[in-house]
């Protein structure tokens, strides 16, 4: 958990540090972040809880939405907690541990990516104070 919170404070300063330089500077982040977003498919899980009760499905909407609005740590949180609250099949536990391995690589690449960004736009900010 404090890797999440430190993967997601590295790309909110990040997030700041590049919203801060320019539009332009921002549309490869929205990009990414959309990359990350097509990556993570929720269809396996959705196929595993097709057949459970309306109980565990209604659990397992919050995490749908939070994986489609690319809160990822938000949606491993939640399917931790589904797995604990749920008496769960093999295929959906195995469902469950995919999509939260899915959206932890999304994390690290959107970190990644957004340090990239970050130490780019510093770049650029050192050279335009340096004219």
């Amino acid at each position: 958990m404090k890797i999440q919170t430190a993967i997601l404070t590295v790309i909110a300063a990040a997030a700041f540090v590049v919203a801060g330089c320019s539009k332009q500077s921002m549309e490869p982040a929205v990009d990414n972040a959309k990359a990350a977003l097509a990556s993570v498919d929720t269809s396996g899980l959705e196929k595993a809880f097709a057949s459970a009760d309306a109980g565990t499905k209604a659990a397992l909407e919050p995490v749908i939405t939070a994986v489609k609005n690319a809160d990822y740590a938000g949606a491993v949180t939640q399917l931790k907690s589904l797995g604990e609250k749920f008496k769960l099949t093999d295929d959906q536990q195995a469902a469950v541990k995919d999509l939260i391995a899915k959206a932890q690589t999304a994390i690290s690449d959107l970190a990644a990516k957004a340090t990239g960004d970050a130490t780019k736009a510093a770049a650029d900010m050192t050279k335009a104070l340096g004219k």
